[in-house]
């Protein structure tokens, strides 16, 4: 039993992808087991999410997290030794109790989900399992369709295209290793069109690994996408998918999106997205509208009758889950850890969402690091979609790879959601 016991748990500061602080935290068993997990970080963040704590100070311009590393070491760490790692429900409501906040403004949302993830780590590395298996049992199988992100804009680009993200879906895969291979093959193909396009010089990329282009409207990378999946020789085999985060150019005064100089409407909103649905082969939307129009959600989700995912709208929170459902706005959610602070709380939140017939989609923060724990856990739940950016750039490709490894581990067993959006 004392295998299984926390012996200490210790966290420090690294970088991020963006080179800012955040913390890694390690927990140490009595049997010298020890586990680590680094924690990612938002950009595009919903007001409802858990609290980030930063110092404010001089370091890193106001970002360091040295205050939050404290709590991980000073007041976490006395509080969870002796403690059982396989107790993951009780380790975490500890956590949340010692905070004492809503929404975990106290310790730090990061601090508590650093060690909450370390702990899960910690936990399958004593029992000699892979996490995905310790989080899912033996039924943890199905590896998720990866939603890759070629083209971006809003808060993660410094261009005028306001729409977030741009995805190709794999829909003609037969396993995860196959779709990663032709969605990386249409990203050498787009950078090619657009060196044609643009030249060298305006080829950037952003926070999430995907293109940064000199556009303004989402029919323009669409376009571009489309072209380069027939140029990759695979038509008809991907679908498409947005990330609007459509809060981020609403005008709280006006009532209004200010989208390319023009103001715009619910309505209008929802004859844009019509129109995008009816010209290309659309099958997700997420965060189309305001973060707290449920409303609109509602007639959005019941319109387009694809998938409308809510991430600022829903931000991995039960509460705001059930009143989605109540109210049936959005069909899915986003599932971002940190969002809500405790792994515990995100299992909560996914499980209860899929067992009301809502799809559940895994993601990273464009804040990432090179922790992978994202695809254990798509697989782990049994989801069928994770989203982590371009299939470039360490931080993201540590998320693929780790699938792959995954898929290698689990052979004649693996499973792969061939006709999810077919």
């Amino acid at each position: 039993m004392t295998n299984h016991k926390i012996h200490h748990i210790q966290a420090h500061q690294i970088l991020d992808c963006r080179g800012y602080p955040t913390l890694e935290v390690e927990v140490t068993l009595s049997n010298n087991v020890k586990s680590s997990a680094q924690v990612p970080s938002g950009k595009s963040t919903g007001k409802h999410e858990a609290f980030e704590l930063r110092d404010k100070t001089d370091e890193y311009n106001g970002m360091n997290v040295k205050h939050a590393i404290n709590n991980v070491n000073k007041i976490i760490n006395p509080k969870l030794i002796g403690h059982d790692v396989r107790e993951q429900n009780q380790i975490d409501n500890i956590m949340i109790e010692l905070d004492g906040t809503e929404n975990k403004e106290e310790l730090g949302a990061n601090a508590i989900i650093g060690v909450s993830l370390a702990i899960a780590r910690a936990a399958a590395s004593s029992l000699g399992i892979p996490l995905y298996k310790y989080l899912g049992g033996d039924n943890a199988n199905t590896l998720p369709i990866p939603f890759l992100s070629l083209i971006n804009g809003g808060k993660l680009a410094g261009t005028d295209l306001e729409f977030q993200e741009f995805f190709i879906v794999p829909s003609n895969a037969e396993s995860v290793s196959e779709a990663l291979r032709k969605g990386t093959e249409v990203y050498y193909s787009l950078s090619k069109i657009l060196i044609n396009k643009f030249g060298k010089s305006l080829m950037s990329t952003t926070d999430e690994g995907g293109f940064a282009l000199p556009i303004r409207e989402p029919h323009e990378a669409l376009d571009f996408l489309e072209k380069a999946i027939i140029d990759a020789g695979y038509e008809g085999q991907f679908k498409f998918a947005l990330d609007v985060a459509a809060s981020h150019f609403y005008d709280y005064k006006k009532n209004m999106y200010i989208l390319n100089n023009k103001e715009l409407s619910q309505d209008d909103m929802l004859n844009l997205y019509t129109d995008l649905v009816s010209k290309y082969d659309l099958v997700s939307i997420e965060d189309p509208l305001e973060q707290d129009d449920f409303h609109g959600f509602t007639e959005l989700t019941k319109t387009l009758k694809i998938q409308i995912i809510g991430d600022d709208f829903l931000v991995t929170n039960i509460n705001r889950l059930k009143k989605a459902m109540q109210t049936q706005s959005a069909n899915a959610i986003l599932l971002k850890v940190n969002q809500i602070g405790t792994l515990s709380e995100a299992l909560n939140v996914a499980k209860y969402a899929l067992d009301n017939n809502y799809a559940v989609q895994v993601s990273e923060r464009s804040g990432e690091t090179e922790d992978n724990i994202i695809s254990d856990i798509a697989v782990a739940l049994n989801c069928c979609q994770m989203k982590a950016g371009a299939p470039a750039r360490s931080e993201r490709t540590s998320k693929y790879n780790r699938l792959l490894k995954i898929e290698q581990e689990l052979g004649i067993n693996a499973k792969y959601p061939t006709n999810f959006f077919i």
